[in-house]
C-alpha cells in the first residue's frame, strides 16, 4: 500500500527492536503513509538492537524511556512534541517481558516478585503513557493509541505464563482509559490482538512454534505476518477509524472465531 493516509500526522512509536519486531513494521508503514514520529525504547533494549538503522530510514529522533517511569515518559513527550513542532495524532504501545517466562518459570510456579516486573513493563505501563498524555493534553483530538496484545489474554496457551494476565490487563485499561480520553479529547484507545508472530520476544516463548503452527492450521486465512498488522494499525492510527475505540481488535485470520478448521481434523486423524 502507497496512500498517504497519515499525510501530516505526528506520533511515538515505541518497542522497535529490530526487523522482526511488528513495532519495526509499523514505523516503515507509518513512514510510507506519510506521518513524522520519535521512536523510543528502554535505554537497554537500545543498546541490544538495531534501532538506529531505523531511524536513519525514517528519518526519526530516538528518545530513550523506561515506559514504567513517569518521569521518563513525561520526558518522551515533551521532547516529542519538541521534535516533531506540535502535539501528537497517534502512539504505539509494543511493550512487553516476563522474567518469569524468560527464565522458563511455569504458571504454577511463579516468582511473584518477577510477575510484579511483567505486569508493570507488559501493561501498566500502558495506563502510565495514557495518564501522562491525558495530563499534558499531549494527543490532539481524534488522536490514537495503541496496544499490541494477543488472545491468550481470553484463552489459556500453555507456556505463554503471567503474559496473559498482562495482555488482560492491556486490554482492560484500554476499555476503561478509552472512556475518559474519548469523552475529553475524542482520542481513541485499542488494543491489537494479533496472530502469533516471529518476532525476538515471540519466538521466546516455550512451545511457540506448535502455537503458531495450531494458529495457521485453524485461521481460514493462515496467520497474520508482521507487515498485514503493521497495515492495520495504520489505518487505526488513520482518519478512516475515527469512531473505533475501546475495543480489543482481532488481526488473526480468524482464528478467535473458529472453534476447527478440516486442515487440523486431517492432521489429528493422521
Amino acid at each position: 500500500m502507497n496512500h498517504k493516509i497519515l499525510e501530516g500526522k505526528r506520533g511515538i512509536i515505541t518497542g522497535a527492536l529490530d526487523e522482526n519486531s511488528i513495532a519495526w513494521r509499523i514505523a516503515l508503514k507509518a513512514k510510507e503513509a506519510g506521518a513524522t514520529f520519535t521512536l523510543s525504547n528502554a535505554p537497554i533494549a537500545l543498546r541490544f538492537g538495531k534501532i538506529n538503522e531505523l531511524a536513519e530510514s525514517c528519518n526519526a529522533e530516538i528518545i530513550p524511556a523506561d515506559a514504567t517511569s513517569i518521569e521518563e515518559i513525561e520526558n518522551l513527550y515533551d521532547k516529542s512534541m519538541e521534535a516533531l513542532g506540535g502535539k501528537l495524532d497517534f502512539v504505539l504501545h509494543s511493550i512487553g517481558m516476563s522474567p518469569n517466562v524468560r527464565k522458563k518459570r511455569e504458571y504454577s510456579n511463579l516468582n511473584y516478585d518477577w510477575l510484579q516486573k511483567t505486569l508493570d513493563v507488559s501493561a501498566i505501563s500502558f495506563h502510565k503513557m495514557l495518564q501522562v498524555a491525558y495530563q499534558k493534553e499531549a494527543i490532539n483530538e481524534w488522536g490514537s493509541v495503541l496496544g499490541l496484545s494477543y488472545i491468550a489474554a481470553q484463552r489459556s496457551f500453555p507456556g505463554y505464563g503471567d503474559m496473559a494476565d498482562a495482555k488482560a490487563t492491556l486490554e482492560s485499561i484500554a476499555r476503561s482509559f478509552g472512556y475518559y480520553y474519548g469523552i475529553k479529547n475524542k482520542v481513541r484507545v485499542n488494543t491489537v490482538s494479533q496472530s502469533p508472530t516471529k518476532t525476538t520476544a515471540g519466538t521466546g516463548v516455550k512451545g511457540f512454534g506448535s502455537f503458531f503452527d495450531y494458529a495457521d492450521k485453524i485461521s481460514p486465512l493462515g496467520n497474520a505476518d508482521a507487515d498485514t498488522c503493521a497495515d492495520y494499525c495504520i489505518t487505526l492510527f488513520s482518519d478512516y477509524t475515527r469512531m473505533v475505540t475501546m475495543q480489543n481488535l482481532y488481526h488473526d485470520g480468524g482464528f478467535s472465531n473458529t472453534g476447527m478448521s478440516e486442515a487440523l481434523m486431517e492432521m489429528l486423524e493422521q
